[in-house]
């Protein structure tokens, strides 16, 4: 029973926190958006759990997305930088749109995540998987949300197009990565070996620095917009490299890795000579 409440407790201080945080950036819109965000992930939460599934659990998210991303951008249709409004929140959608779409297929046709294989039959530990996915989207968004909901709107400005080739760069790697990893898959002659080749000769996770680095050309186009606490909201790029370096990208892969090919020295000196990301 203390598990429950305090999974009970976590569920809430997720939501809590990511809307205390659109608060401070004084923007209704951004405080409805991430309303919005936690609306649509405890919705679909609801048939998740009575069919015991987290097929569509990826799917969601980028549909959260893509959402709050269109709220903001409807309701705040007059600002000044209509232009600069219009790139930014096409660039999130596209991205969402690729990496859910890419994300639902791969667990379609693998026919589960084994991730979830336990946590999808407890109400508690199910529930908190979905509120810090909406967690997720509210602090990975929320410096374009606020960008797009501030008065001027996103400024077309030299960062604006240093952030542009920034997540174009990011956007590129991590279709890049994502491509060389399925073809390699795909192939019966590599069934149970591991990925050292094409970008994963260079790093061995070169999708998550595609992930990175396109979020970073988010907070580029965001930053003119901002002022005050809404500064606050460059939280996103940071947020984004801490889950998936010490959360829930690398330390599971890693975890998996260990126990699959850990005995191999060609796995041991894959993980000892090629950097985790870049360095």
């Amino acid at each position: 029973m203390k598990q429950k409440a305090l999974r009970l407790i976590f569920s809430i201080a997720c939501f809590s926190f990511s809307y205390f945080l659109a608060t401070l950036t004084g923007l209704k819109l951004v405080q409805n958006a991430v309303l919005l965000a936690f609306l649509i992930h405890w919705l679909l939460f609801i048939p998740a759990y009575l069919l015991k599934t987290e097929k569509f659990f990826d799917l969601s998210g980028s549909v959260t997305y893509i959402s709050i991303v269109s709220y903001v951008l409807f309701f705040n249709y007059n600002s000044e930088n209509i232009i600069g409004n219009l790139i930014l929140a096409s660039f999130i959608i596209i991205w969402a749109v690729r990496l859910g779409s890419f994300l639902f297929f791969r667990i379609k046709k693998a026919g589960e995540d084994k991730r979830f294989r336990e946590l999808k039959i407890s109400f508690t530990r199910f529930f908190l998987v979905w509120n810090i996915s909406g967690m997720w989207v509210s602090f990975c968004s929320m410096c374009a949300i606020t960008a797009i909901s501030s008065g001027d709107g996103v400024q077309l400005n030299p960062l604006f197009y240093i952030g542009a080739i920034t997540f174009l760069v990011g956007f590129i790697l991590e279709i890049v990565a994502d491509h060389q990893k399925t073809a390699f898959r795909k192939d019966p002659k590599n069934k149970d070996k591991f990925i050292n080749t094409g970008l994963w000769a260079r790093s061995q996770h070169p999708n998550y620095v595609g992930e990175i680095t396109l979020w970073a050309g988010i907070a580029l186009i965001s930053y003119s917009s901002l002022e005050g606490w809404g500064y606050i909201s460059l939280i996103s790029p940071i947020f984004t490299y801490w889950l998936l370096v010490f959360v829930s990208g690398i330390p599971q892969l890693e975890e998996s890795g260990e126990k699959k090919w850990g005995h191999l020295k060609a796995y041991q000196d894959y993980t000892k000579n090629t950097p985790k990301l870049i360095f």
